[in-house]
């Protein structure tokens, strides 16, 4: 499966969350380590729901970029 995964930078580093798994979410001071925990995240959730039979809810949510003139 493959999530979208939403990756912000804040003042102290990054954060990432995933759209389909509500509560799924990662920091770190790097992108590259918030992908890395985020993913991690990911498989841990899962896991959770299935132990508890709880659905695993598919992936729906996608990604766009737009670009806009600047006013």
């Amino acid at each position: 499966m493959r999530y979208l995964v939403v990756v912000e930078k804040g003042e102290s580093g990054y954060g990432a969350y995933v759209p389909d798994l509500p509560g799924c979410i990662a920091a770190a001071e790097s992108r590259e380590e918030a992908v890395r925990l985020v993913q991690e995240a990911i498989e841990f959730h899962i896991e959770g729901l299935r132990e508890r039979g709880d659905p695993v809810p598919p992936p729906t949510s996608s990604g766009e970029l737009v670009d806009v003139a600047a006013a």
